[in-house]
């Protein structure tokens, strides 16, 4: 127990300097208001101290227990009396505190397992002159026990990151895996602005932890996808399934926030790879709808189209046919979606013109190849003057050229564009262009033969 209460409990039962009124009515006070239970003997075994928590444990009131001698015939079976006596009083002759459980008895008769730390109290003259013991309920020490194990083991063993964030909304406590996750060292981060710490993702978070402290936590967990800064200054895009927990302080009488628990765990592949395979599904289910759509066309031209239209849906802003004439040495514009307006793709007024691309440009490179051809306009460049020196709308930024082949000849070329606020064309996207491509150049060479 604390050295406070064991120079109160000395100065009663060794003969120091008898409290005043008011010295009584505190120490009466702070016996009671302990939330551990508390009883006092002196040198000769006599209790001379009984707290409320005491009473509630046991059911003996102050009254029934001062001036009883040991817990012999009320406290404790008669059976067990001197041994439990010979552990109580044993803590006179040593230092420190002796912890024992035992069982003792409730009023009602019922005996109930507890845990006690006890200690000598030294009188004026130093020699010990009784004893003092605080004891709990085991089952309630074993929760305490639990509760600070898993505290220290979320703090230093645990595989989801753990950070304890005050109310001014600055790290208190980091875990290692959190510390790891967020680019910094469990001690450097703490009291930061998880602006510093996050470069993307912080308006979301700090909008969660605001709702803790406000409303409580939320019923089930969230995604949150950061941009952390790592060692060698590569951002990285990562996706967090966080869990929030609002802190109160437990001695307060109204709940007093202490600020929020924040457990998170990196999910990113499996995020990547669950959007991933969402994509695979629209884009079969678009390549789907438009073979249905396609085979109700009686003009090969508008199937042509009609497969370039359901590709557009979530993949690119424009989309760009250029028919292959006079043996490839030149492209003539033969469809377009609205620049600048959502719509179907369809002819330009007035017939095809003779499209004027420099040489070099991403549409011969992809008849070249007879592949595909990714291009954008990079970090530093215009989208606006990089389009328009392409003979692409203004608005584009990035561009995927996919040749049309049919039969053992080139077609044409197909070119999707994506204004600058999505991201640059992949490696797959390239795959499901050249898939639609496949169709659209069926169609096309359709076209062709039914119009010689």
């Amino acid at each position: 127990m604390s050295a406070s209460r064991s120079e109160i409990t000395d100065e009663l039962d060794a003969g120091g300097p008898e409290p005043g009124p008011h010295g009584a009515d505190l120490l009466a006070a702070l016996l009671d208001g302990m939330d551990a239970a508390l009883c006092a003997f002196d040198a000769g075994g006599v209790v001379t101290h009984w707290n409320r928590e005491a009473e509630r444990i046991l059911g003996w009131s102050a009254q029934e227990a001062v001036g009883r001698r040991g817990f012999a015939g009320w406290a404790v079976r008669s059976a067990d009396a001197d041994d439990v006596q010979a552990r109580l009083m044993g803590a006179m002759s040593v230092p420190g505190r002796q912890v024992h459980e035992f069982a003792l008895l409730r009023k009602d008769g019922g005996r109930v397992l507890v845990r006690t730390q006890s200690a000598r109290v030294l009188g004026a003259d130093g020699r010990p002159a009784g004893v003092y013991c605080a004891f709990s309920e085991v089952h309630a020490q074993i929760d305490l026990e639990r509760s600070i194990a898993l505290s220290e083991a979320l703090f230093d063993d645990a595989s989801w990151g753990v950070v304890l964030v005050d109310v001014d909304l600055r790290p208190a406590v980091v875990n290692g895996e959190a510390a790891r996750a967020l680019g910094a060292g469990r001690s450097s981060a703490l009291g930061r602005p998880l602006g510093e710490l996050l470069e993307q993702g912080v308006e979301e978070l700090e909008g969660a932890l605001h709702h803790v402290l406000a409303e409580g936590a939320p019923r089930g967990l969230m995604d949150l996808w950061v941009v952390v800064a790592t060692a060698d200054g590569q951002p990285q895009r990562r996706c967090w399934r966080s869990g929030f927990l609002r802190l109160a302080s437990p001695l307060a009488e109204e709940p007093v926030p202490l600020g929020v628990g924040w457990l998170f765990h990196d999910v990113t592949d499996a995020k990547l790879a669950e959007q991933e395979a969402d994509r695979l599904r629209f884009r079969s289910s678009q390549l789907h709808r438009a073979g249905r759509a396609a085979a109700e066309c009686e003009d090969p031209m508008e199937a042509a189209t009609a497969y370039l239209d359901f590709a557009l849906a979530g993949f690119a802003d424009h989309v760009l046919l250029d028919v292959a004439e006079a043996g490839g040495e030149r492209l003539v514009r033969a469809a377009a979606s609205p620049a600048g307006a959502p719509g179907p793709c369809a002819g330009p007024a007035g017939g095809g013109l003779p499209v004027r691309y420099a040489p070099g440009h991403p549409v011969f490179q992809a008849m070249e190849r007879a592949g595909s051809v990714r291009a954008s306009c990079g970090a530093t460049g215009t989208p606006g003057d990089w389009a328009e020196q392409r003979r692409w709308p203004r608005d584009a930024a990035h561009a995927l050229c996919t040749v049309l082949r049919c039969r053992g000849r080139t077609l044409g070329v197909v070119t999707f564009l994506r204004g600058a606020a999505r991201p640059a064309f992949e490696r797959p996207d390239a795959v499901y262009a050249e898939s639609v491509a496949v169709l659209a150049a069926a169609a096309l060479d359709l076209a062709q033969l039914t119009s010689d």
